[in-house]
């Protein structure tokens, strides 16, 4: 009963989402209303194709409080013309909604025996990187099963200037995530942190200070608890901030009010 009181006196930012999604074809204008009107009061939604880039944009030239953000997801390179690049920036510069290149990355999770190709995921990964600094806009970190190689990528391309974003859904240890902070950026968690088995997110949470720390849903994946299993959305974001809470030994409306803050910092709204 707690968390429904948390909707009506908090208001909270979703920091990625993929509202683009065909889970939501049938009722994307409902929801993307109901979670704003329930305090969700900024999205950003990821782009991770150049499709996907695109329709994020149009998500965001169509409401207010939905911004968006540019590039191909490391599980989409291979099927991603090597003439990516221009077309990313084209779209980043026409667009005052575009806060973000991303979500950009390594994710080495072998799926139905599918090797990823890790030299074109680092190719790709390196020259949106440069996007970015060209641009002077933050990026969206993905970063699965692959911590060495996206700290040795990131140490390199910061020797040609100054990157800051945010590592999203992390997953990594505390001592990645103190590695990651040193080196500028934010971190995100979320709802995985209140699943029964998240001890080690949990850890990682703990190590993140609280002026580097961002919320998100990744919807329509990873629902909290107790909606774990179904269609996520925005308005879970408060379970999320609710074990934030918990783990910093703070008000559920004051995490809210700081990550918020965070997150206009970061991405200029």
């Amino acid at each position: 009963m707690q968390i429904f009181r948390y909707y009506i006196i908090m208001e909270f930012y979703d920091t990625h989402a993929h509202y683009d999604d065909e889970r939501y074809d049938e009722d994307r204008d409902e929801i993307l209303q109901s979670v704003h009107e329930r305090g969700c009061k900024k999205i950003i939604n990821i782009g991770c194709t150049l499709e996907r880039s695109k329709k994020s944009l149009d998500l965001a030239a169509k409401y207010d409080f939905v911004y968006a953000t540019v590039g191909i997801h490391p599980s989409d390179v291979c099927s991603t013309p090597d003439d990516y690049l221009p077309k990313l920036r084209d779209m980043a510069k026409l667009s005052n909604k575009c806060v973000a290149v991303g979500e950009i990355g390594l994710d080495y999770t072998v799926f139905d025996s599918e090797v990823p190709d890790k030299a074109r995921q680092e190719r790709f990964f390196r020259e949106q990187l440069g996007l970015a600094r060209e641009l002077n806009l933050p990026v969206i970190i993905h970063s699965r099963d692959a911590a060495e190689d996206t700290l040795r990528i990131l140490r390199d391309e910061m020797k040609k200037g100054e990157i800051c974003g945010v590592t999203h859904c992390y997953s990594y240890s505390a001592e990645v995530a103190k590695i990651l902070i040193g080196m500028g950026l934010h971190i995100s968690f979320t709802g995985v942190i209140t699943f029964k088995n998240a001890r080690k997110t949990l850890e990682s949470l703990a190590a993140v200070p609280i002026e580097r720390l961002l919320t998100e849903t990744d919807c329509p994946y990873m629902s909290p608890e107790p909606e774990r299993g179904k269609r996520n959305d925005s308005g879970k974001i408060p379970y999320i901030i609710a074990k934030m809470a918990e783990v910093y030994e703070m008000p559920a409306a004051e995490i809210a009010d700081i990550t918020m803050k965070n997150a206009d910092k970061l991405f200029g709204f």
